[in-house]
C-alpha cells in the first residue's frame, strides 16, 4: 500500500467530491445560493443497532444518506465494509445524484452503507443485520418505492437485495409495488434480466465508445478500436469480472494483469477469464493460476504496463503516491472515485485519458430504473415483448393473406413460425 502519511493528499472522499462539484461549477451561470443547495446532502440517518447472534449481542454502524430530493424516489446502493463511514456515504451519494442527471434517469441519489465485513460472518448472521438495518430505514422512511430504492453495492448483491425487499413486505403487508423498494433482485422475486452484469456492461460499452474516435485518442498513442488493446482490471468483484469478460469476449482485448483485494496475478500472453472464475471457485483466490506470475501486493496491478487501466474497486487508489508510476495511456473508472484530483492532473500532463466514473459506471443505475418501472407496472418485460411479436406476427401474416388472396394452411403457419423464431434467435444472438 502507498505510505498515505508522507503524502500530502486529501483522501476524504466527500471534500474531493466537493472540490469537483466547484471546479465543474465555474463553467455555469448559476446563482451561488443555488449551486450551494446543489452540492449539500439533504439528509443523512446514522443508526446504531444491536444483533443477537446466538448468546452475544454485537452493536452495528449504518447510514443512509439521500443527497438531493429533486426527483423521487432517490436512488442508490448499500455496500457492506470496514471503509464504510459517514464522509463515504454522503460522497457516493452526491455522485449518483450527479451520474443520474447526466444519463437522464428520474432519481435523485443517495446512498447507505454498514460498517462491517460480511466475509467473518456466516450467511445467516448477514441476513439478521440486513433484516435490522431495513427496519431502520422503514421506521425513519428512508427506504419506499416512491420515497429512497437501495440497490446492491461493495460486499452486497441480489441474496441481500431480496432479504431487503421481503422484510419491507413484511411491515407494509399487501402493498401492492412493495417489491419497487429496492432493485438488483433475483429475477425470480421481481429482479430484471441483465442488472447483476448491467454496470461491468456499461464500462465495456463506455470504453468501446470512448476508442471509436480516433480524434480523442492522439495524445495516447493509441489506435482506435477495442481489438488487441492490453487490459489491466483492479478488482474482481461483480463489475471487474464482467468488464473483463466483455473486453475480451466481445471486445477482443487481452486482459494482462487482474487484482483482488488480497492477490494479484499478470500473464503477458492474455488471462482466459473463465477458467480464471472457475481457478478461484476451486482456490478460493487468484494466487497460482497457471500460467501467470504472482505479484507482491494487490496494489501492484496497477502499475502494469498496458493499454487500458480499469480500477474497479474502492475510492482513492490512484494517488499522488503512484500516479507518477502509472503506465496505462487509457483509465477508465469503473469504481467510485478511483482517481484523487492531484493524481488526476498528474496523469493529464502525462497525456493519459481519463474516462470518467460519473459517466462509465452508470449501466447500474439504468438498469435498476428498468427494474423498478417492471414492480411499478406488475408486468414482465419479456410478456410484453412476446405479447408485442405476436400482434407483429399476426398483422403481417393477416397483410400477406390479403395480398395472396388466400389463407395459409396450419402447416404454413407452423412452419412460418418456426422460421420467424430462428431468425429472431440469430439476430439476437
Amino acid at each position: 500500500m502507498v505510505n498515505r502519511a508522507r503524502v500530502k493528499e486529501d483522501l476524504n472522499l466527500n471534500n474531493i467530491v466537493s472540490h469537483q462539484f466547484d471546479k465543474a461549477a465555474q463553467h455555469l451561470r448559476i446563482h451561488e445560493g443555488l449551486l450551494r443547495q446543489i452540492k449539500a446532502c439533504n439528509a443523512v440517518y446514522f443508526i446504531q443497532f444491536p444483533v443477537r447472534f446466538g448468546n452475544r449481542y454485537e452493536v452495528f454502524y449504518g447510514w443512509r444518506a439521500e443527497h438531493s430530493h429533486h426527483r423521487k424516489p432517490v436512488k442508490g446502493g448499500i455496500r457492506y465494509s470496514e471503509m464504510v463511514n459517514q464522509d463515504e456515504i454522503m460522497a457516493l451519494a452526491a455522485l449518483m445524484t450527479y451520474k443520474c442527471a447526466i444519463v437522464d434517469v428520474p432519481f435523485g441519489g443517495a446512498k447507505g452503507g454498514i460498517h462491517f465485513n460480511p466475509k467473518q460472518y456466516t450467511e445467516e448472521e448477514v441476513e439478521k443485520i440486513t433484516r435490522r438495518y431495513t427496519a431502520e430505514l422503514i421506521h425513519k422512511g428512508f427506504i419506499g418505492p416512491g420515497v429512497d430504492v437501495p440497490a446492491p453495492d461493495v460486499g452486497t448483491g441480489e441474496r441481500e437485495m431480496a432479504w431487503i425487499a421481503d422484510t419491507y413486505d413484511a411491515f407494509h403487508p399487501g402493498g401492492i409495488d412493495n417489491l419497487a423498494c429496492v432493485t438488483g433482485k433475483p429475477v425470480t422475486q421481481g429482479g430484471i434480466h441483465g442488472r447483476k452484469e448491467a454496470t461491468g456492461r456499461g464500462v465495456f460499452y463506455g470504453v468501446r465508445e470512448a476508442l471509436g474516435y480516433g480524434e480523442d485518442l492522439e495524445g495516447s498513442g493509441l489506435s482506435s478500436g477495442l481489438r488487441g488493446k492490453k487490459v489491466v482490471v483492479q478488482g474482481f468483484g461483480n463489475v471487474g469480472y464482467h468488464t473483463a469478460k466483455f473486453l475480451s469476449e466481445e471486445g477482443g482485448c487481452k486482459i494482462v494483469g487482474v487484482s483482488e483485494v488480497n492477490a494479484a496475478i499478470y500473464d503477458p500472453n492474455g488471462l482466459d477469464i473463465t477458467k480464471l472464475v472457475q481457478h478461484r471457485k476451486r482456490k478460493g483466490t487468484l494466487l497460482n493460476f497457471r500460467g501467470t506470475q504472482n505479484l507482491s501486493r494487490p496494489e501492484d496491478v496497477l502499475e502494469l504496463d498496458c493499454d487500458i487501466l480499469v480500477p474497479a474497486a474502492l475510492e482513492n487508489q490512484i494517488t499522488l503516491g503512484n500516479a507518477k508510476r502509472i503506465k496505462a495511456r487509457i483509465i477508465a473508472e469503473a469504481a467510485n472515485g478511483p482517481t484523487t484530483p492531484k493524481a488526476e492532473q498528474i496523469l493529464l500532463k502525462k497525456g493519459v485519458f481519463i474516462i470518467p466514473d460519473i459517466f462509465l459506471n452508470a449501466g447500474g443505475v439504468t438498469v435498476s430504473y428498468f427494474e423498478w418501472g417492471k414492480n411499478l407496472s406488475h408486468m414482465r418485460y419479456g410478456r410484453m415483448q412476446k405479447r408485442l411479436e405476436e400482434i407483429h406476427t399476426e398483422n403481417l401474416l393477416h397483410s400477406t393473406e390479403n395480398l395472396i388472396n388466400r389463407r395459409f394452411s396450419e402447416r404454413e403457419l407452423h412452419q412460418l413460425a418456426r422460421g420467424r423464431r430462428k431468425l429472431i434467435l440469430s439476430t439476437r444472438a
